[in-house]
């Protein structure tokens, strides 16, 4: 059942690159998005959580500003030039980016192993924005950056969240951050309001992204923690592109090249080094921890 639940969070979540594809260029980056985190908040409201974000609010809004605000806009901006498989595959180097801040700004030493990953991971990269550069499609390089600007400020917002809102339940966490990045994307929302009418399957990828993408993927999400704990949840970052790369083809018709097949894999595998998920996966580093003393 958990594994289920899994596939099923790495699947909505692989989809939100779809409907920010889609819902992009109709709404605008800053339009779209702050439709999709006031969407959000409420689904995440509850009595608790507005009561710790009152205690929590200066950190609740870096939070918000870093972890939705600023990357969602981010990967809605890439999502312009560059397809929906890409994005999600430069979404999941965010373990990596996690890992390297972890390192130079909060002092936490990085081994051989994470600086191989940090490498690899780049490497792969390389190789994605080798192949998209490469189709000579205009704002593709910028867009690329973007994305992965996008994965840094999640590997902040990371780093930031452990050190301080340790203690705060995650839901709480999950509301107050998307009622913080509301209030900050009101302003340049209702500058770029789009002047032309919206049709109604736009709207309905607009919904979907807050309800579904953010709302019901945040609660399925803390829920999975919960239950099997945060690094089982966290492998849902693994899985994010296989979907993300699945729904592109399927219905918009993207196209998957062996350069994007082979900067997957090799991003992935950089990103488990570098989140040391790949040692846990190995019989025998499973062994050492459950071995007592």
């Amino acid at each position: 059942m958990n594994f289920i639940e899994l596939l099923l969070l790495a699947a909505i979540w692989g989809a939100s690159f779809l409907f920010l594809r889609i819902a992009a260029p109709e709404f605008g980056p800053f339009a779209l998005i702050a439709l999709r985190v006031g969407i959000a908040a409420p689904v995440l409201r509850s009595a608790a959580a507005r009561s710790q974000c009152r205690s929590k609010a200066w950190p609740l809004f870096v939070v918000g500003v870093s972890n939705s605000a600023v990357p969602f806009a981010l990967f809605a901006y890439s999502t312009l030039s560059v397809n929906a498989g890409i994005d999600s595959i430069l979404n999941a180097t965010t373990p990596i980016w996690a890992a390297l801040i972890a390192a130079l700004w909060f002092g936490h030493a990085m081994n051989r192993s994470q600086a191989c990953g940090l490498m690899l991971g780049l490497a792969g990269v390389a190789v994605l924005v080798w192949d998209s550069a490469g189709a000579g499609v205009a704002g593709v390089p910028l867009a690329i950056a973007a994305a992965l600007l996008a994965a840094v400020c999640y590997g902040f917002a990371v780093n930031y969240s452990k050190r301080h809102l340790a203690g705060v339940q995650p839901l709480a966490v999950a509301f107050g951050s998307q009622l913080f990045a509301s209030v900050v994307l009101l302003p340049p929302a209702l500058l770029s309001w789009p002047q032309h009418a919206i049709a109604p399957a736009i709207w309905a990828c607009v919904a979907a992204l807050g309800v579904v993408c953010t709302g019901f993927a945040y609660i399925l999400y803390f829920r999975l923690i919960e239950r099997v704990g945060a690094s089982y949840a966290a492998s849902v970052t693994f899985l994010i592109p296989v979907f993300g790369l699945i729904w592109g083809a399927v219905f918009l018709n993207e196209k998957i090249t062996p350069a994007m097949l082979a900067g997957c894999a090799i991003t992935l595998l950089g990103t488990a080094l570098a989140s040391g998920k790949l040692g846990s996966l190995l019989p025998g580093k499973r062994k050492a921890k459950t071995s007592p003393g």
